[in-house]
């Protein structure tokens, strides 16, 4: 099948989904608010727009008539998705040849659950702003989609991290930290099986929520120590939760606990690439890539 793909926002999970599928889409095009990034996105293989979250210019417009498939990936702020909020009618009356929708969502709308596993029945008891904001905005996308007949995957996500972003580049620059906070763990997903994953769901047209995650929830400062020893250095000191000097935002991570279940997603035929960080990281610091966010 041939895909006409459009990424809005394409950051860093959507560069990482471009690369894996430059040679098999048809055409691909994506948004930034930036002018400074508009040559970055050239130089990936995107065919660049700007869309500021609250117009579409008439070259957006003229590029969304030729998609066939949609994938969202800019964050949803107090007044909804920037996507959806610019929308004047249904999603087929701005993109007439759309077969596919995929939105980038968190595994932050599950909120805490105390350590316990969560899948995509699981109730979502999201707990800081923006969790609520990801709740309203997948709604607000299933209720898009709906109303066109169109398939929509929900990909919730967990930490993100590849190369260019990792717990070695953190401790080449002396900002990794060992956190412990006894009890608490957390999943993480390697950018590379956000690509992979996004791959399969619209190369088969599938629809659903999907959580996208490793199958190991970890303590964080297991991943930092391991980290370490591949590099082969020291590790930073251990810092007890309640002693550590951290922003809101960062505290409030700590705030939510759980293991999320991947099996979903697997049990569709999708095999993720890094089920587990250990795998992950001994392959970065073999092939040196770990700091190189184009890879």
């Amino acid at each position: 099948m041939n895909r006409q793909i459009m990424i809005i926002g394409a950051g860093y999970s959507g560069k990482a989904f471009v690369r894996l599928v430059a040679d098999s889409a048809e055409w691909i095009g994506g948004t930034t608010r930036s002018d400074e990034h508009m040559d970055v996105l050239r130089t990936t293989g995107i065919e660049p727009f700007l869309f500021d979250g609250k117009e579409f210019s008439e070259q957006l417009r003229d590029a969304l008539k030729r998609t066939t498939h949609l994938v969202a990936s800019a964050g949803p702020d107090d007044g909804g998705d920037p996507f959806l909020r610019c929308l004047d009618g249904r999603l087929t009356d701005l993109l007439p040849d759309l077969r596919w929708c995929g939105y980038l969502s968190t595994v932050g709308v599950y909120g805490n659950h105390d350590g316990d596993w969560v899948d995509e029945n699981s109730e979502c008891r999201p707990v800081s702003k923006r969790s609520r904001q990801r709740v309203a905005a997948e709604e607000s996308w299933q209720r898009a989609a709906g109303k066109c007949n169109i398939p929509l995957a929900i990909l919730r996500l967990s930490g993100i991290y590849g190369p260019g972003r990792n717990a070695c580049v953190n401790l080449a620059n002396g900002t990794a930290k060992r956190l412990v906070k006894p009890g608490q763990v957390f999943n993480r997903i390697h950018v590379a099986d956000i690509a992979g994953a996004l791959d399969f769901l619209s190369a088969g047209t599938h629809h659903g929520v999907f959580n996208v995650t490793d199958e190991e929830p970890a303590p964080p400062q297991d991943v930092v120590t391991y980290a370490a020893g591949r590099m082969g250095v020291e590790p930073p000191p251990e810092v007890a939760f309640a002693d550590a000097e951290l922003s809101p935002m960062a505290r409030s991570f700590y705030g939510e606990n759980k293991r999320v279940s991947n099996a979903k997603i697997r049990k569709l035929g999708y095999r993720f690439r890094y089920p587990d960080y250990r795998k992950a990281f001994s392959e970065m610091c073999e092939n040196g890539n770990w700091a190189d966010p184009e890879c």
